[in-house]
């Protein structure tokens, strides 16, 4: 495997993330996920659960990284499903101080596995998470080269988030909300301007600097915005003109130029 570049040794994007990572300061969390996901949701509805983010990579930092979570059910989501998800991130929340925040995703099975979620939520799942729990999807998934494909793909939608971002910054009014909004655009700015990169790179990585220093050799003139960004991502520190900054500049341009280079992802239903 070519660990700086995050491939192995067919030049495919190596699965990041082992349980055999996490540090022993989140081994109870992980576990009291597994066990709780287990008993809210059972056989009947949970396929598989997985872990991806700083907590499987090894890289989590007690008090201040968060637990993410994808549930893949045997169907598509209800407001139920929702439900009883919200149940066990406000009860791993609330037990553990490890972690600032636990988010769950969830999704169907029909849906990680179509054409459509092929290079983006399979991708995901094949490159990115960790198993918790159940058969592994990713058997059932292709490799993945670091390509043009999984960029748009993943990616290629930044110009349908930043109305939303716009709102949430003129409306919010408490620190919580600037700093979930922070991580959220933060987060997605650097891992966007890593992606329109990466086939330039020819790997994967998502460590956050290092993102940010990919995407700076190919576009100087915006290197000190996307080296903000992810320093403002590594603290998810509130800054209002710091936001506007991601919102109003950085991030309509980063969305024109990836889809002059990469194109634009496929409409979702």
């Amino acid at each position: 495997m070519d660990t700086a570049q995050g491939l192995d040794a067919d030049g495919c994007i190596a699965r990041e993330g082992s349980p055999a990572l996490v540090q022993a300061a989140f081994a109870p969390v992980v576990e009291a996920a597994r066990a709780r996901i287990a008993a809210a949701f059972g056989p009947e509805r949970l396929h598989s659960a997985y872990l991806y983010g700083s907590v499987p990579r090894g890289t989590a930092v007690p008090g201040v990284s968060d637990l993410d979570l994808l549930l893949a059910l045997h169907r598509e989501p209800t407001a139920a499903d929702r439900a009883d998800a919200d149940a066990v991130e406000a009860a791993l929340d609330g037990e553990f101080a490890q972690v600032d925040g636990v988010g769950v995703l969830l999704a169907g099975t029909g849906t990680l596995l179509s054409e459509l979620e092929r290079h983006d939520l399979g991708w995901f799942v094949a490159c990115l998470c960790t198993p918790l729990l159940g058969e592994d999807l990713a058997a059932r998934l292709p490799r993945y080269r670091p390509t043009s494909l999984p960029a748009r793909e993943t990616n290629g939608d930044l110009a349908l988030a930043l109305p939303g971002w716009r709102e949430r910054l003129a409306t919010a009014t408490t620190d919580a909300e600037l700093r979930a909004l922070t991580r959220a655009v933060t987060r997605r700015t650097v891992r966007t301007g890593f992606t329109l990169v990466m086939p330039h790179w020819g790997g994967w990585t998502s460590d956050l600097t290092a993102s940010a220093e990919a995407f700076a050799a190919h576009y100087p003139e915006r290197a000190a915005q996307m080296r903000l960004a992810a320093a403002t991502a590594r603290t998810a520190a509130v800054d209002r003109a710091v936001l506007a900054l991601l919102v109003d500049d950085l991030g309509p341009w980063l969305a024109a130029e990836y889809a002059a280079v990469h194109g634009v992802k496929a409409p979702r239903p």
